[in-house]
């Protein structure tokens, strides 16, 4: 997944300062994600969870409050059928901020973990891990069609 984050920042940044912060973010988004898992019982998981979870809400809300609006004007000004492919994509996009935020909801203001919870914390990451593999795939094809295709246009 982190490979797939370095590629799509090579492929798009550069073309938009809107998303190229947006694609900083996702790579930071999945730094943590990596360090979740190794850290140990305590404050530091609970700590590193907290500001996990502060990043993955902040990079939801960036697609749905800046850069899919981006890409919607771009679409609309080419109108060449990215419109159609947003609104295919756009609701599956919009069940994975559902699941992150039931995901925050869940794990943001923790103070501390117990081992069971802590079990639990695995299970849910490895099911946001999907979730995420799922949105990043779904961002980058609308990126790649609503504003790679543009961009020697614009």
């Amino acid at each position: 997944m982190l490979e797939q984050c370095r590629n799509a920042k090579e492929r798009w940044g550069g073309v938009s300062d809107l998303i190229d912060r947006w694609l900083q973010e996702r790579q930071d988004l999945l730094s943590l994600f990596v360090a979740l898992p190794q850290q140990q019982l305590g404050d530091e998981l609970s700590d590193l969870l907290r500001q996990f979870s502060e990043i993955l809400v902040d990079y939801a809300s960036s697609w749905h409050f800046g850069v899919y609006e981006h890409l919607l004007a771009e679409a609309g000004e080419f109108n060449d059928g990215g419109l159609e492919l947003a609104k295919e994509v756009d609701p599956k996009i919009r069940a994975t901020t559902d699941q992150i935020l039931a995901f925050n909801d869940q794990y943001s203001d923790r103070e501390g973990l117990s081992v069971q919870e802590v079990a639990h914390l695995s299970q849910d990451l490895s099911k946001l891990g999907e979730v995420l593999a799922e949105r990043f795939e779904l961002e980058d094809q609308l990126i790649d069609n609503l504003h790679t295709a543009h961009k020697d246009r614009i």
